[in-house]
């Protein structure tokens, strides 16, 4: 889990409490040492929450905090609504959880303008009829991707022709109706694209491979032709 994730779940879990809570309660549901407890309190004070307690005593979070990166446009809001919409249509279960999650933390801090505009947008995704069957599949692809793990793929091209490889995926693309998995094949000393409805099977194995997944995807990028965009 990251810092600022971190901080943001420490936000959310004080304004669970009325009534000041101790540290060691929250480091508990965080998961984190009391020691690191005491350092995200202090940097969110730091940020402008208003958190009153100390050591011992317990905290409590005051009404009325927000951080700036929360205050979104009305066309943010819509980018954020649609985004979430399309990802809850065409990703996979836990992915499309995780964006329905995200949209109601996202409320939860909101101002009431806000957050009416949230509820009430009207930008709609339609069901994806022609998805294919990957689901359970997935997860365990994207969770690879973030370890930097090599996959042992048994695949099948447009032909039917089937082939076992060693992979390095490093990028999972989205599309309409399909799923592509861009990854460096060994077998063929060059990245290369596999469609996910396309993979026999596979199994992930807990060796790292030997380049970053950034220099691989930057690499890709430089081949296709496809600019750097930033987030």
């Amino acid at each position: 889990m990251s810092r600022t994730q971190r901080l943001l779940d420490l936000l959310q879990l004080l304004r669970a409490y009325r009534y000041p809570v101790t540290a060691q309660a929250l480091a508990q549901e965080l998961g984190i040492s009391v020691r690191t407890l005491y350092r995200d309190i202090a940097s969110l004070q730091q940020q402008g929450a208003n958190i009153t307690g100390e050591p011992g005593l317990g905290y409590v979070l005051k009404p009325g905090f927000m951080l700036p990166p929360l205050m979104f446009s009305e066309e943010e809001i819509e980018a954020l609504v649609l985004g979430s919409r399309w990802v809850a249509e065409r990703g996979d279960q836990r992915l499309a959880a995780a964006a329905r999650t995200a949209l109601h933390k996202v409320a939860a801090v909101l101002p009431d303008d806000l957050r009416r505009a949230l509820d009430t947008n009207t930008l709609l995704v339609g069901p994806d009829d022609k998805q294919a069957d990957f689901d359970t599949a997935l997860p365990l692809l994207r969770a690879a991707i973030r370890q930097e793990h090599k996959v042992l793929v048994q695949y099948a091209d447009a032909k039917g022709n089937q082939s076992e490889r060693m992979i390095w995926p490093f990028a999972l693309g989205f599309f309409e109706h399909l799923r592509v998995l861009v990854a460096w094949c060994e077998l063929r000393q060059e990245i290369r694209h596999f469609r996910t409805d396309r993979i026999l099977s596979f199994k992930v194995y807990p060796i790292r491979y030997p380049q970053r997944r950034q220099a691989l995807l930057q690499q890709w990028r430089q081949q296709e032709g496809i600019p750097e965009k930033p987030l």
